[in-house]
């Protein structure tokens, strides 16, 4: 099976969802004004404001957005995911193979690649990469990567192959290489703790990418200075050789008005994170906003069904129909957040419409807790057998609005007399009573990958579990996801867990999810990776008029 039969298969996967991919890829394009661009202009600092701290750089724990938009930027990977095709194309790796049960592959690579301290990045640089990503290493508290299944082991053929072998079927390894918690980084940065890869650490990070981080100081800032030395960017990109700026100063601005009145004033040139109340600011007044897609589960709620007050289908059920996901979207947020109609985004490959178990119905809701034993108390909540049907969820820092999404929600339920308690996500008793089913039964969170792999890595019990399952049954069609090495059938397994999920109320899909980010006129170049996290490479400084 050689890499071009692995781009047919890509291939099956854009067709599945090329209507999606059309609208995804203009929710990425600016909808605000520009000025002409011209010829790309090399020099000068961009100014990022982030909504908020990185937290930690090792590659498979880099999911949290300001952790994947610093990794995005300082390590280069084996293969790079188109973000409008999702085909994989070359990038560290120039060519591949791989045998017909997806259980060995094999990676030819550039010659000419360093990492940022000069030293060769190599086959023997590769392999310790991804054993250990995809074997960790307990003793310093490096986790493996959830998005590599079933890793044996490496062979380094020769200074530019490698090999890699699996137990068992891995067909989601191809696109596991172009992601960021695949980002190649030295030997030497791979001896390191976890501790070494947190807050404070970043100049200790030795990568491969365009950019290395410096002048950094913890929680506040960080630079992103362009090595002068890069010159392997993937084929597709704008250009090749070092980045068009010099530098990117990220700031740490957690404060909704301060971020976009700094872009507004001219103090900040690109922004994440524009809440959806601001986007009409941001694009009357002449700047570009940018809404990629994450493509990947959506923003939903896990119901928790080990706990007892869960543990009744009809309850679920009724939770379900119980909150009006439309009303949260139009409520709270815009265009750029559709309301979600599966577990998995219609970006997402794999992707099956849902809607029939997602429909709002309160009366179905009143009428299956009334079969499930549950009666209006003195206070309109429902009791039974002396306990008050109270539900309890933590705001989700990292998803937009969740606050206002949660208490909305808890607006909704209270009609069909189910109690949602919403609480902040404190530093101190959040951490371990997420973890609690019976503390925290209803869970909010969303996960981004342009893969079929995603569903598993939400819900996998091995995985991030976000229902605290102990379903054999879903971890079954969750392994057929990651473990087909039939493309098509991949499709089919990923749907069946999305039905399952469904029949089983096991989520209240909410909304799909877009990055948000403002950018100034005169800012060029602005492009994402697969799952929206934002690429500064081709990125110029026009005038600024």
């Amino acid at each position: 099976m050689n890499r071009p039969v692995l781009r047919a298969a890509a291939g099956v996967l854009a067709v599945a969802v090329v209507a999606t991919l059309t609208a995804c890829a203009s929710g990425s394009a600016p909808t605000g004004s520009a000025a002409p661009a011209g010829d790309p202009v090399t020099g000068g600092t961009l100014t990022y404001l982030e909504h908020q701290a990185y937290t930690n750089l090792y590659p498979p724990q880099a999911g949290f957005y300001p952790n994947g938009g610093l990794v995005n930027n300082l390590n280069a990977r084996l293969t790079w995911q188109n973000p409008e095709t999702l085909e994989i194309e070359p990038w560290v790796a120039t060519d591949w193979t791989v045998n017909a049960d997806a259980t060995e592959y094999t990676f030819d690579l550039r010659d000419d690649v360093t990492f940022s301290d000069g030293t060769p990045l190599d086959a023997a640089a590769v392999a310790k990469n991804f054993d250990t990503y995809g074997l960790g290493a307990p003793d310093r508290g490096l986790t493996v990567s959830e998005a590599i299944n079933n890793y044996a082991s490496s062979e380094v053929v020769d200074a530019d192959t490698v090999v890699f072998r699996f137990s068992a079927a891995a067909p989601g390894f191809l696109q596991a290489t172009s992601t960021i918690t695949s980002g190649l980084v030295s030997p030497a940065t791979l001896d390191l703790s976890l501790e070494d890869f947190g807050a404070g650490n970043a100049e200790k990070i030795i990568g491969s990418g365009p950019f290395t981080a410096t002048d950094e100081k913890i929680g506040t800032e960080i630079t992103l200075t362009a090595r002068d030395d890069y010159d392997w960017a993937p084929a597709t990109e704008g250009h090749q050789g070092r980045p068009y700026v010099d530098a990117v100063k990220i700031i740490v601005t957690p404060e909704d008005s301060v971020r976009i009145g700094s872009l507004l004033a001219g103090q900040a040139d690109y922004i994440r994170y524009v809440q959806a109340f601001d986007e009409p600011r941001v694009e009357s007044s002449g700047f570009q906003l940018f809404a990629p897609q994450t493509r990947g589960v959506n923003n939903g709620l896990s119901l928790r069904f080990t706990n007892p007050l869960l543990s009744d289908l009809r309850v679920r059920q009724a939770l379900v129909a119980g909150v009006d996901a439309q009303e949260v979207v139009d409520t709270l947020f815009t265009a750029n957040y559709p309301k979600a109609t599966s577990a998995l985004s219609s970006s997402a490959p794999g992707y099956k419409d849902e809607s029939a178990f997602y429909a709002y119905d309160p009366e179905k809701s009143e009428t299956l807790l009334d079969e499930a034993g549950w009666t209006a108390g003195s206070d309109g909540i429902r009791e039974k057998d002396g306990q008050r049907l109270s539900l309890t969820v933590y705001e989700a820092a990292p998803q937009p609005l969740s606050k206002q999404t949660l208490e909305l929600v808890a607006q909704q339920l209270k009609k069909i007399g189910v109690e949602l308690n919403v609480k902040a996500a404190d530093s101190g008793t959040y951490a371990a009573d997420i973890k609690d089913p019976l503390k925290t039964p209803l869970y909010h969170s969303m996960v981004g990958r342009a893969d079929l792999d995603v569903i598993k890595s939400q819900f996998f019990t091995k995985n991030r579990n976000t229902l605290l399952s102990d379903d054999a049954q879903l971890d079954q069609l969750l392994l057929n996801v990651a473990g087909d090495p039939d493309p098509a059938a991949r499709i089919e397994d990923s749907q069946a867990v999305q039905d399952y999920l469904a029949e089983q109320a096991y989520v209240i899909p909410l909304f799909e999810e877009p990055q948000v980010y403002g950018v100034a006129p005169y800012v060029h170049g602005v492009e994402f990776e697969s799952v929206a996290r934002p690429l500064f490479y081709d990125v110029w400084l026009g005038d600024k008029g």
